[in-house]
């Protein structure tokens, strides 16, 4: 399964007003592999930036000007992302922009393989996702990444391709598995372990202490416990006598 981390940064909140992307960024995942693949692109929105947004990302129209406009790229950012499922933070913000991006190239004749994303790729919200797992608590990235233990310190301001490496690792963390589970991290993605960057192998098997008799006997006394507090719903105890 091919899978497509995006984030953008723009002049403005609301597309309806006019606003414009000025940054994309992507990162691909493959069978919940990071891939290294990752698409990334500055753009010239032709149009000022708000005062808020600025404080946000940190980008000047003036750190714009040689940059290529959405139109320009708009065929090979298509490229990237076709067929995937694309994973975003608050999803509707993301492609609402998107879409009002390539609503207007039709509306001036602009030629491209598709106008909108519907149908071009699925989209998994992972601000609705994690309102699921975590319901009545915060789930802004910066939340989530604490909650997840992600370092996230570097992220004075927020950036496209920046903050869409730290979703792919969230996104696999809130999913069952850490990016380093499925493949080698690139570099960006954070530090490895000091003995894994050092080749460092045990040299020797790792010893299985198994429990005493008396250990196991309080074990199952615990479970046998909790059964019964839980109105015989102890995954752990049914799961035990599956086994036996």
């Amino acid at each position: 399964m091919r899978q497509i981390v995006l984030d953008t940064e723009t002049t403005g909140l609301e597309a309806h007003q006019g606003h414009r992307i000025i940054e994309i960024g992507c990162i691909e995942i493959v069978n919940r592999r990071l891939t290294g693949r990752n698409y990334h692109q500055f753009l010239n929105p032709d149009r000022e930036i708000d005062a808020g947004a600025m404080d946000v990302h940190g980008l000047t129209l003036e750190s714009l000007t040689d940059k290529p406009r959405f139109h320009e790229i708009v065929e090979e950012f298509l490229a990237f992302i076709k067929g995937a499922e694309l994973i975003i933070h608050n999803a509707p913000f993301d492609t609402g922009f998107i879409n009002q991006e390539l609503g207007l190239l039709e509306r001036l004749g602009q030629p491209a393989s598709v106008r909108v994303l519907d149908g071009h790729c699925t989209v998994l919200d992972t601000l609705v996702l994690a309102r699921e797992i975590h319901p009545g608590q915060k789930n802004s990235l910066s939340a989530l990444c604490k909650r997840y233990g992600i370092d996230d310190s570097h992220r004075a301001l927020h950036g496209a391709l920046l903050d869409a490496q730290i979703l792919a690792e969230v996104y696999l963390a809130m999913t069952g598995g850490q990016a380093a589970l499925f493949g080698d991290m690139p570099e960006k993605l954070g530090p490895v372990s000091p003995l894994r960057e050092r080749g460092w192998q045990p040299t020797a098997p790792l010893p299985v202490v198994r429990a005493s008799a008396e250990e196991q006997a309080c074990h199952d006394r615990w479970i046998t416990e909790l059964d019964e507090r839980s109105g015989g719903r102890c995954l752990w105890k049914h799961l035990s006598m599956d086994t036996e």
